[in-house]
């Protein structure tokens, strides 16, 4: 079990290291922490601790360290700091959710570990923390994205994921992709054909190209970029391509 030094400028680097080459699934823990989790069941709490593995938190609040020793988990020490969401609901922080389960990113266990760590003192709530990152990085002990570090002791992890590149890329050669050919849906309205070189092609109640344009796959999403300047999106699932609430099957 290895503990970082709060009291120090830079927080152990040889944690940083563990978690980075955490390959076997051991836990995470930051410990003894101020947590503003923004779940309006949970609140705010003190001297809290923050648990997950891998991608997912598992616990929160005070006590759980108690039980680091036996998982195994990397700790590490936020005495003096605050934990607080790195993704932030505004619709949430400006009261205009109606249920808990319409709320976004919180720090709950079952939810992914999006965090910041900043001192006390530069986090009176949730908006004067992500302040910080966007202001004084420097001033961020760690910025922790889906279990991984992505900022510590306000300076970039090594190998850290980067923003893809901006603007619209070129079209890639999807010639034998299995997503390539005519997509139907059930009522025989919407036919869209998505053509090896990026193009795609739809005809709507018999009206031949309705829509027009250039498309892109990523994982099971497709994003379309239309000729008139528009854009729109689908999402594969199984043998099912879902747009725009169509449900269509290649023809």
């Amino acid at each position: 079990m290895s503990i970082t030094d709060t009291g120090t400028v830079r927080w152990n680097p040889e944690v940083l290291d563990e978690i980075l080459s955490n390959d076997e699934g051991r836990p995470v823990l930051f410990t003894n922490a101020r947590i503003l989790t923004m779940d309006p069941l949970i609140g705010t709490m003190t001297g809290a601790d923050l648990l997950f593995v891998g991608s997912l938190v598992v616990g929160v609040g005070p006590g759980i360290i108690t039980a680091a020793g036996d998982d195994n988990a990397i700790v590490v020490d936020c005495t003096g700091s605050t934990v607080a969401p790195a993704v932030v609901d505004t619709v949430a922080l400006a009261g205009g959710r109606g249920h808990r389960s319409e709320y976004v990113a919180t720090l709950t266990p079952g939810n992914t570990p999006d965090f910041l760590v900043v001192p006390d003192e530069l986090a009176a709530d949730v908006p004067s923390a992500v302040a910080t990152l966007m202001t004084r990085p420097e001033q961020v002990r760690a910025l922790v994205a889906a279990g991984r570090p992505v900022l510590w002791s306000g300076a970039d992890v090594p190998g850290r994921a980067t923003a893809p590149e901006a603007g619209i890329p070129a079209a890639e050669d999807l010639t034998g992709s299995p997503r390539v050919g005519v997509w139907i849906d059930g009522h025989d309205f919407l036919h869209q054909e998505l053509t090896p070189d990026g193009r795609y092609d739809e005809t709507r109640g018999g009206r031949p190209h309705a829509y027009q344009g250039r498309y892109w796959i990523d994982g099971d999403r497709i994003d379309y970029l239309d000729d008139l300047g528009f854009w729109a999106y689908g999402e594969f699932q199984g043998d099912e391509l879902h747009h725009a609430g169509y449900v269509m099957k290649l023809g």
